[in-house]
């Protein structure tokens, strides 16, 4: 039984939800969210095979494929069916849609993966709202903005980003270099493998990064190499950053620079292919480095050979950061360096901050407790 009043307001809702869906449907073909996400995986898709050359798969499509239009299984992969959120008018989305979808989220999903899935999704239903607004609900951004909002930690301690045993000294990071030397050699490199892991250590960049420097960005006189912005973030950003480096990293890059032009890639591979009618592999000629599931395989063996079984190449960015806050570089400058942003640097490396600042807090340390010593006696309070 309703009151006049709320019989009033539901039938108000009811014409209101008609009058979209007229609408909706009047502007052409009625937006769905799977519409929207294959759309959005088509443009990530296009754009990354335009960065690498040739045709491949977004990290953004590989999520959203899986976990939204549904998959069969691969491999060790399980299969997933369509997510019920596939179905639903971008006009009729309402937040309870998105909330729903995350909680049937898998659990082993790791916070990272899942996080990282919720931006492309977001991404995926915003740029649907600016290309079609005059056919949506202008309440939309907020019910996309609250739906798919990053879900606050349930603990007053902040997680770091590197784990103790990721932050590498001197000395080992020189043993994971050493055994870079030794692999790239026993497995017929050709000094590729070791000149990634040394720009990698002496940079702290990442491997995206790393692997669009050209030849030119070796300044050799200037002791320097000028390592390519991240393609994380909104834009705005410089072209380059340099990055100050010994002489031992420029001598190691100069087999990749003698002789070549500076807009060609500095660090490249050989590229195998099959012998046809054969289970033989050959070279195929020369490429950059794309992916950095490239250097899993050689990796396994340089951490065995360095005793370091958990090591990962991102421990080089992580105690690439850490050296740079333990030399009592200001912070804004190790941000600028390694490409990030001073609150990322004091989020995930504030422990490490509060250490290198140490000897500098110790020099502000002042006596607070009087001495008591023969003849003199002081007042503390009213008393001797």
């Amino acid at each position: 039984m309703l009151t006049f009043l709320q019989a009033e307001a539901r039938a108000r809702q009811i014409v209101d939800q008609a009058r979209r869906e007229a609408k909706a449907e009047a502007a052409g073909p009625v937006l769905t969210v799977r519409l929207v996400v294959e759309s959005y995986i088509a443009d990530r898709d296009a754009r990354e095979s335009r960065r690498a050359g040739r045709t491949i798969r977004s990290d953004a499509g590989r999520r959203l494929s899986r976990y939204i239009l549904g998959q069969e299984k691969r491999g060790k992969q399980k299969a997933l069916p369509v997510a019920a959120l596939a179905g639903v008018a971008l006009h009729g989305l309402k937040e309870s849609d998105l909330l729903e979808w995350r909680k049937g989220l898998p659990d082993e999903l790791k916070g990272s993966t899942e996080q990282r899935l919720i931006n492309d999704l977001k991404a995926a239903l915003n740029g649907a709202y600016a290309a079609h607004r005059e056919r949506l609900d202008p309440t939309l951004p907020a019910i996309i903005k609250h739906g798919l909002k990053a879900e606050k930690l349930d603990s007053d301690e902040a997680v770091p980003l590197a784990r103790d045993n990721q932050i590498l000294s001197d000395g080992q990071v020189g043993a994971i270099i050493a055994a870079a030397r030794e692999v790239d050699a026993e497995q017929d490199w050709d000094g590729d493998l070791f000149r990634f892991v040394v720009v990698l250590a002496a940079t702290g960049a990442r491997f995206s990064q790393i692997a669009r420097m050209k030849v030119g960005d070796v300044q050799r006189t200037q002791g320097r190499l000028m390592v390519p912005s991240s393609r994380k973030g909104r834009g705005g950003k410089i072209a380059s950053t340099p990055h100050p480096v010994g002489k031992d990293v420029l001598d190691a890059l100069l087999p990749a620079t003698t002789g070549r032009g500076n807009d060609e890639n500095l660090l490249e591979r050989w590229r195998s292919e099959q012998v046809k009618g054969s289970i033989e592999w050959q070279r195929a000629g020369r490429g950059a480095w794309q992916f950095a599931s490239e250097m899993q395989r050689p990796w396994q063996e340089i951490r065995a050979r360095a005793k370091m079984p958990t090591v990962i190449p991102y421990s080089l960015r992580h105690s690439s950061i850490v050296r740079g806050i333990r030399a009592n570089l200001p912070i804004r400058l190790v941000a600028a360096l390694h490409d990030t942003s001073v609150p990322m640097i004091e989020r995930h490396y504030g422990r490490w901050i509060a250490d290198g600042l140490e000897d500098l807090a110790a020099a502000a340390v002042v006596p607070l407790v009087p001495a008591q010593g023969d003849g003199n006696v002081i007042q503390i309070a009213g008393r001797p």
